[in-house]
């Protein structure tokens, strides 16, 4: 038979019925708790929603909030990328399973080489925790750093005495040059890019109640007075807006719920036997409650401290080293990483590593939790604690992304959208072959759209080539060539490069291509230069469509004035490619006067 609560029961399904009257009493999910100072409001959470997607709120464009939170994945990251750990080197015990952000940037967003990942996506040292339900967390990130009191990032002001662990959590990524940013990034940056970003423009495929409030011309000022009262974009409202997205994410709806509000049979058999081995295992000493969670923070002994001092990182107390938050259980079953770093891939190497099965990761006993003695998973157990966790705690609607868990299609998600790299190139001193290399959207509008440059000869002067023809044995016959930039670096192969080229939409149509390669002077190879491979740039018009060309604008402030003569003249004398007005890839007399026609105009 079945022991439950001190009862002998004779089938699973007597067990769950008796499992069932045991939770009855705290089987709802509480009240989501909000915040006084920042109260749920529709326009507030749509506009959250599409901040949290936009993709335009990082500095390079390929990063929204939702990147590392997929819904299909319980919003955990989707993908599987290594962060090397401590020692440096790949595939070594140390590593993490944590998520692709930004390539290294300097403060004006050139390209910089990262000692670890080179001119690579950084990757983070913790893996993604899970966005659903956090709002009941109160303290979020694996170290509980995002604490409850929230404070202005822009005044330094107290905005939420209590409960804004949300807020913190919000703003955080949004400045990590890891995550989502280029060095130096301040508030002021963000705001005015969203100032002059049109919502989610590089998505596709809008959630019913983003559509409903997006139309070509709305403007993120337009979202934030709908939400706030008036349009200034500010890091609080920015924080304020995402929370309360965050706070509508919960996910209540699983096998489980059903079970405890009575439908017995909404567990299996095997299922409702894991949950009693839980209990009995004492998993649930720590995975209390209907949340799964008591949101304590605990050493269990996964990894050395030295790797990770986890929790004493906030605390500076000793008694805290190695603890990391208790994540909830619920939608772990969607999870393709488990654990702070990301170690385990499967649930079946969580279990097997509290079990202490022979075979399985080992256990490091510095300052481990004395409740690690207490969990006792019998080999018999295993099966079923899976199979309630794989299929008892998902909520269907995150599984299949519904509403309120539905997003939208991102640009990184469209690789018909991306740049194409062709081969090419003619190497340089030391056998490298240039690298030309591209991590932005060839969106027509785009301000910031940059071509790297990699692996060319330190310190020599490097040209972008442009042609509206195909390459031809791997090189292309230039229709023009831009100003040249440095190749920072020492040596051969550790040049590095950056071209920012504003893409505005005089010169730039939808589906139009051009092919770009990089020319570098090197006296030691073919010819004295050394070429790159070539990229292919099909441009593509956001999804209010592209912008109207306003040449006679030249600072983005929706007006003509003597601002825009002084920064167009600027760029004409550099032979910047931003001063090529009439659209010719070049930059000659023909732009001054299409310059003035647009700026008399006023557009």
């Amino acid at each position: 038979g079945w022991v439950v609560a001190g009862a002998v029961v004779g089938t699973p399904l007597a067990a769950a019925a008796v499992l069932m009257a045991a939770y009855l009493a705290f089987a709802t999910v509480p009240p989501v708790p909000v915040p006084p100072e920042n109260p749920i409001t529709e326009q507030k959470r749509v506009l959250g929603k599409i901040l949290f997607w936009d993709e335009q709120l990082s500095t390079s464009g390929t990063v929204s909030c939702g990147t590392c939170h997929t819904p299909t994945r319980g919003f955990t990251d989707n993908r599987l990328a290594r962060n090397p750990g401590n020692d440096g080197v790949l595939n070594t015990p140390d590593d993490v399973h944590g998520s692709p952000g930004v390539l290294s940037s300097d403060l004006v967003n050139d390209y910089l080489r990262d000692p670890v990942f080179g001119v690579g996506p950084q990757i983070t040292d913790r893996s993604a925790n899970a966005v659903v339900n956090a709002a009941f967390a109160p303290e979020l990130f694996w170290d509980g750093r995002a604490r409850g009191r929230f404070n202005d990032p822009q005044t330094g002001a107290i905005a939420i005495n209590a409960g804004g662990a949300l807020e913190n959590q919000a703003i955080e990524p949004i400045t990590s040059t890891v995550e989502m940013a280029h060095a130096g990034l301040n508030w002021a940056m963000v705001t005015e890019r969203l100032d002059q970003a049109r919502p989610l423009d590089l998505a596709t495929d809008l959630p019913a109640d983003i559509a409903a409030v997006l139309t070509p011309e709305t403007s993120y000022p337009d979202l934030f007075a709908a939400a706030f009262g008036d349009g200034e974009i500010t890091a609080r409202r920015i924080a304020f807006a995402i929370a309360t997205y965050e706070r509508t994410l919960i996910a209540d709806q699983t096998p489980f719920d059903r079970f405890s509000a009575g439908e017995t049979a909404a567990l299996t058999a095997l299922q409702a036997q894991g949950l009693q081995a839980m209990q009995q295992s004492n998993c649930r000493v720590c995975h209390q409650g209907d949340l799964f969670t008591d949101q304590s923070f605990r050493n269990v002994g996964l990894r050395p401290i030295a790797e990770d001092n986890g929790r004493q990182g906030v605390t500076n107390n000793l008694q805290d080293r190695g603890k990391f938050k208790v994540p909830s259980l619920r939608n772990v079953g969607l999870k393709r990483t488990f654990m702070h770093n990301g170690q385990f891939t499967t649930l079946t190497d969580v279990i097997r590593f509290y079990a202490r099965a022979p075979g399985a990761a080992p256990q490091f006993p510095d300052n481990r939790d004395p409740v690690m003695q207490q969990i006792n998973v019998p080999p018999q157990a295993a099966n079923a604690i899976q199979a309630f966790l794989q299929d008892g705690l998902t909520d269907q609607r995150v599984l299949t992304a519904q509403f309120p868990f539905d997003k939208p299609v991102q640009y990184t998600e469209r690789s018909a959208a991306h740049v194409a790299l062709l081969p090419g190139g003619n190497a340089g001193t030391g056998g490298f072959l240039p690298r030309i290399f591209v991590a932005s959207p060839p969106m027509v509008g785009n301000r910031d759209f940059r071509i790297g440059l990699d692996a060319a000869m330190g310190g020599a002067t490097a040209r972008l080539a442009v042609s509206t023809s195909p390459p031809i044995g791997g090189r292309i016959d230039p229709t023009t060539v831009f100003q040249p930039e440095s190749a920072n670096g020492v040596g051969a192969g550790l040049g590095l490069a950056t071209y920012h080229w504003h893409l505005r939409p005089e010169t730039f149509a939808e589906g139009q291509v051009l092919f770009v390669q990089w020319v570098v002077a090197d006296p030691a190879a073919v010819g004295g230069e050394a070429w790159s491979n070539v990229a292919r740039l099909t441009f593509f018009c956001g999804l209010s469509g592209c912008p109207s060309p306003c040449p006679g604008d030249r600072d983005g402030d929706r007006d003509t004035d003597s601002d825009d003569v002084a920064l167009f003249f600027t760029a004409w004398e550099a032979g910047d490619n931003a001063s090529d007005v009439d659209g010719d890839l070049d930059v000659d007399s023909d732009d001054v006067g299409s310059f003035f026609v647009s700026w008399d105009t006023g557009c």
